[in-house]
């Protein structure tokens, strides 16, 4: 895989989309990056969090990560890829994997090119929580704080597979 820093220029003047407006208001737009897979572009990420949003802490604040897809995904496929990312930090037991998925295939939709989901991490309250938007609908949630951690860290922990995508993210320069 190959990460590509979207466009520094654009990043300062983007708005929020809706439901990031909603469930954040202020978030600005941290960092933005591509993803490509052999080649081919695969979707569009972008961070947004509060001011004063702190990398090294990101499992511990708010934040909405958008992706907008440039291919045709089945939830099945995303579901299943997805866990595999969160296997690489953590051993998952059977049982939690096999839930884990099963709830990403509930609240993900199928998606097709210009499709865009946004996940609104909420590490605070009762229950810790992902939620999902997916072209500015609002399609689930999940209630598990540690599934949530994971969830996000796919992009945002120092464990990630892709680093480049991570910085880019977070809107750190390039190594």
């Amino acid at each position: 895989m190959a990460w590509s820093p979207i466009h520094a220029q654009t990043q300062a003047v983007e708005t929020a989309p809706a439901e990031v407006r909603a469930a954040l208001p202020g978030a600005t737009l941290v960092g933005a990056t591509r993803l490509r897979v052999w080649g081919f572009a695969v979707y569009d990420a972008r961070l947004w969090a509060m001011p004063g949003f702190q990398p090294a802490a990101y499992a511990t604040e708010a934040f909405a990560l958008e992706l907008r897809y440039l291919r045709d995904f089945s939830r099945e496929d995303i579901a299943r890829r997805s866990l595999q990312e969160m296997g690489r930090t953590t051993k998952l037991p059977d049982g939690v994997a096999q839930r884990w998925q099963e709830a990403l295939q509930a609240v993900l939709p199928d998606v097709r090119a210009g499709d865009r989901i946004t996940g609104i991490y909420q590490p605070r309250g009762a229950t810790p929580a992902a939620r999902f938007v997916a072209n500015g609908q609002p399609v689930g949630e999940v209630r598990d704080g540690d599934f949530a951690r994971l969830f996000f860290g796919i992009w945002l922990s120092p464990q990630t597979s892709e680093p480049a995508m991570r910085q880019a993210l977070l809107g750190a320069p390039a190594p």
